[in-house]
């Protein structure tokens, strides 16, 4: 990435020290939690859906972890809001990278890409299309 990525990274910063939407929701429609054995990082998604029962209203996380994992967590809570459940199930991998803006190693993907899949995996436990799980956990 050109000049350009200081700029995002910068924004990671801020997200990592100032994170938005940060917290646990008093009345999610759904909430899991995820975590990242090989880093260490843990994040709870809580979501709240509009009447309609398909639109996402409102995003909270916690949890701790690296910079990475925290700044995707908050930038994730303001992009889903808006969104359908259907299209939270579309996002993958390049989408997360693109809204972080910087190049993540290998090694990191996986903490870049833990409160994508936990809010996937929340949203299907949610519609009944996954076992129960307890735990998300991003090991491949």
């Amino acid at each position: 990435m050109g000049g350009g990525s200081d700029m995002y990274r910068q924004q990671i910063l801020d997200h990592y020290k100032n994170p938005r939407n940060y917290g646990e929701m008093d009345d999610p429609t759904f909430s899991h939690v995820g975590e990242n054995p090989s880093c260490g990082d843990t994040i709870r998604v809580d979501v709240r859906l509009a009447d309609d029962g398909e639109t996402i209203e409102r995003v909270a996380f916690s949890g701790d972890g690296c910079a990475i994992s925290q700044a995707s967590a908050s930038m994730l809570s303001q992009r889903l809001r808006g969104m359908t459940l259907e299209e939270l199930d579309e996002l993958d991998t390049e989408d997360v990278t693109e809204m972080l803006g910087v190049d993540i190693s290998p090694m990191r993907i996986k903490c870049a890409v833990l409160a994508r899949q936990v809010a996937q995996d929340g949203a299907k436990l949610h519609e009944g299309d996954l076992e129960d799980l307890d735990v998300t956990k991003t090991e491949d």
